[in-house]
């Protein structure tokens, strides 16, 4: 039995006898990641203090008969058994053996190093099988001998708060058989701290989140400040997105080492807290940790001289392990008058706050506004639980309500990392969002909202289809839809036209909207010609109802993509809408006439493709729905396009890590210049009904030529050309996908685009299913007359 234990001694083997956190820091310090040093109060040490002061049986007896879903009978056994545990008197060997080694790791660091930090390590905390925030006590910049001792003693009790005792029971394990380690570790001086998932914590996408504050990491762990938060991908270690949010104050240590608030003027308060250059650093360290422990990773560090050291580490285990496509069904058809609530939905329908999605989910229910703890007995079962922050001792609350908003934290935050553990809805951080407000101010008591985690937005009332989406996650036999249909390499996206239907078909297993048809939103609900709007001083009526109906479509679908095609209707369409007439020309042959991107280089269309513009930038900006892309139609110049592009610019609207452009391949310069047009898109989606009636020269809506054979995507001349296109793509690291109806009735066809590695198919909803299931026929037999060659050799 070895009751102290050096953290250099120590691995993912010792977990038993030094809990997770302490069995992370020695694997670290074991490979040379820049961790503090330290050393464990074993869990051989818990059992024999409780032991040798004859506290044991008192302590487990006092469990007994408890109700853990009545917080107040908790919170009065917690305090009993905490008073017992910390009256006792921890055995003579045992303390010494804790004064010497902190002599040691004082001597080792300096005279500044006696300063220590002192984190509860349980046996059942941070296993794979079981992680939860903040079970036990953490107590920073501890100094002297005496201090030491009573915090190892208040760790040891800490197995015994509210929170532990509830979350143990609710997980099965034996109170009886959960030991607890201390972890007593140099405390750096932090300058900068913050958390860091090596991977996204809800979708497991290779994306480190970086969240970091001034001064000690206890402001961010608590959630009592909303931190930055950068993206770094974790491939290429780039940095892909930064929010900096304004800090007040910080804590800092004091010369009598107590953590004490200090204010920030405001020029330090609004700056990026970590330079590019660190950013970079902490996840650099960060990716290095997951790979080595082979999973994704939550990560507590700090920066100190510049230095960064990693304090903690332990897996994240809310990232689902497989993750079905959102599944929302059908939802009444609102009403025809934009702007309307549909019957039987409650209020006004009005976004009421925004904040940081923390855990996905959509929920409605009445509003609990918890401004103290001593309130928690109000949250009753489905309320939507709303407080400044959540803190540990909220969990028996937490547990009972079905979904949690708050004003401050950020993704690694308390709160959030409880709500996806528990599985409920939650929104963090609302105050950063100061165009609306925070949710303790705009919320009140009883209030029906939904609250929408996916997109990380409140609603006024209860909003029926938002409900109807969550209650349709599953098939009547129990199952996603996404459960029984194979998983392709090729990725399978829909085409919409419809903003209606999108709810109807977001159940369905596609990665997403391949093509978006923008006629049919102002065909059916513009309903009028741009420019007469432009004239008739309406610019921001068309502004708005476009950008409504793309909304419908991309919330649908969140977070999956939706590739909107700019306008391209024909003239002889848009003669027939109203107004039409005064500004478009009679044409011969509309179908290769003034139509596409020709129309929007052009003056008297400019400023109508520039109202297009700011209607997605309203959608993504303002909605906050960043998965809506571009695709631009019928491209017939490399200047043409450029001219779009600068055009895009000018409105604000670029591409990003998060906004793709896409062009259409539908002429043969297309095809001819695709290492041309490359330069200017990210990817490419082949228009095969008119890349093939402009190839073969073959009217498509000829039945004679169609039934003569003439109109066929299985023509030899149309497949070199998208094998062309697609080996020309790749070598520049563009995509490739196609929205045509060949996929879905020629199999042979399907077999052709997958064996030449084409990147997505984007199909007819109604065929979805059945293509993918098709497609994956087609992976599999190709895989398998690869692994025969190869046995071959």
């Amino acid at each position: 039995m070895k009751t102290i234990l050096w953290a250099n001694e120590v691995t993912q083997k010792d977990v038993p006898s030094v809990g997770g956190k302490g069995a992370n820091l020695g694997e670290m310090i074991g490979n040379n990641f820049p961790v503090p040093d330290a050393f464990i109060v074993s869990a051989d040490a818990y059992w024999k203090f409780l032991r040798e002061s004859g506290l044991k049986d008192k302590i487990f007896s006092a469990l007994e008969g408890l109700d853990v879903n009545n917080s107040n009978e908790l919170m009065e056994r917690s305090k009993k058994i905490r008073k017992i545990f910390e009256s006792g008197k921890v055995p003579w060997d045992l303390e010494l053996d804790i004064i010497n080694a902190y002599k040691k790791i004082s001597k080792n660091a300096g005279k500044t190093a006696d300063f220590v930090a002192v984190r509860s390590s349980a046996t059942a905390e941070d296993l794979p099988e079981a992680s939860f925030a903040g079970q036990q006590e953490t107590y920073l910049n501890i100094r002297g001998e005496e201090d030491l001792l009573e915090k190892v003693r208040k760790c040891w009790s800490s197995l015994f708060t509210p929170r532990a005792i509830f979350y143990r029971e609710k997980q099965g394990f034996d109170h009886t058989k959960v030991a607890l380690a201390v972890v007593i570790q140099r405390m750096v001086n932090s300058e900068i701290s913050g958390v860091m998932f090596t991977s996204d914590p809800v979708t497991g996408e290779p994306k480190i989140v970086i969240e970091a504050g001034f001064g000690l990491g206890e402001a961010i762990v608590g959630g009592e400040i909303t931190p930055d938060t950068y993206i770094v991908d974790q491939k290429s270690l780039q940095i892909v997105d930064k929010k900096v949010s304004p800090q007040n104050w910080m804590y800092t240590r004091s010369e009598e080492g107590t953590s004490i608030k200090l204010d920030l003027p405001d020029d330090t308060g609004a700056k990026q807290k970590l330079s590019n250059e660190l950013i970079i650093k902490v996840g650099k360290a960060g990716r290095n940790i997951e790979k080595h422990y082979g999973e994704p990773m939550d990560v507590e560090w700090c920066v100190e001289a510049n230095n960064v050291y990693i304090v903690q580490a332990r897996p994240v285990t809310t990232i689902k392990k497989e993750t079905a496509a959102p599944t929302p069904a059908a939802a009444e058809q609102e009403s025809a008058e934009m702007g309307t609530t549909p019957e039987g939905e409650t209020g006004t329908g009005e976004i009421l706050l925004k904040g940081l999605s923390a855990s996905p989910g959509v929920v409605g229910g009445k509003v609990t506004i918890i401004s103290d703890i001593n309130e928690l007995d109000r949250v009753k079962d489905g309320d939507i639980m709303v407080t400044v922050m959540t803190t540990p001792d909220m969990v028996p609350a937490m547990k009972r309500a079905d979904g949690i908003v708050t004003d401050k934290g950020g993704s690694t935050c308390h709160a959030a990392i409880v709500s996806r553990e528990l599985g409920i809805p939650c929104i963090v951080g609302t105050e950063a969002y100061t165009d609306y407000g925070k949710a303790t101010d705009i919320l009140r008591d009883e209030q029906e909202i939904t609250v929408d985690a996916k997109l990380g937005v409140v609603y006024d009332g209860i909003q029926k289809a938002a409900l109807d989406a969550k209650e349709a996650a599953a098939t009547p036999w129990g199952v996603s839809v996404a459960d029984v249909v194979p998983v392709t390499g090729t990725k399978v996206y829909m085409n919409l036209g419809v903003p209606d239907a999108a709810e109807k078909y977001a159940h369905l297993p596609a990665a997403g909207v391949g093509l978006m048809r923008e006629e049919f939103i102002v065909g059916t609900y513009v309903k009028a010609h741009p420019n007469a709007l432009i004239d008739a001083g309406e610019s921001q009526k068309f502004i708005d109802i476009l950008a409504e109906g793309a909304a419908k479509v991309a919330k649908a679908f969140f977070p999956r993509p939706v590739v909107m095609r700019t306008s391209d209707f024909k003239t002889n369409e848009y003669r027939e809408l109203p107004g039409g007439e005064k500004y478009e020309p009679e044409e011969a042959n509309p179908m290769i006439g003034w139509r596409g991107c020709s129309r929007y280089v052009k003056k008297e269309f400019e400023e109508a493709f520039r109202l297009e513009v700011r209607a997605i930038l309203k959608v993504r900006n303002e909605m906050g729905l960043t998965n809506l892309w571009v695709m631009l139609p019928f491209v017939r110049t490399l200047d043409e396009t450029k001219r779009i592009i600068e055009i895009m610019k000018e409105e604000g609207l670029e591409r990003s890590k998060d906004f793709k452009l896409w062009l259409m391949a539908e002429l043969p310069c297309n095809i001819f210049l695709a290492d041309k047009f490359g330069e200017m898109v990210d990817g490419f989606s082949i228009g095969s009904n008119d890349l093939t009636q402009l190839i073969m020269g073959a009217d498509r809506d000829s039945d004679i030529l169609a039934r003569m054979g003439y109109f066929d995507e299985r023509n030899e001349a149309i497949l070199r050309a998208i094998e062309h296109l697609i080996k020309v793509a790749h070598s520049m690291g563009k995509t490739v996908s196609i929205c045509g109806q060949a996929p879905s009735v020629y199999p042979e066809f399907t077999e052709f685009l997958v064996r030449n590695g084409i990147d997505s198919i984007s199909l007819n909803p109604d065929t979805v299913v059945a293509t993918t299931k098709m497609i994956a026929s087609v992976e599999q037999k190709v895989m398998m007359e690869r692994l025969a060659k190869a046995a071959e050799k």
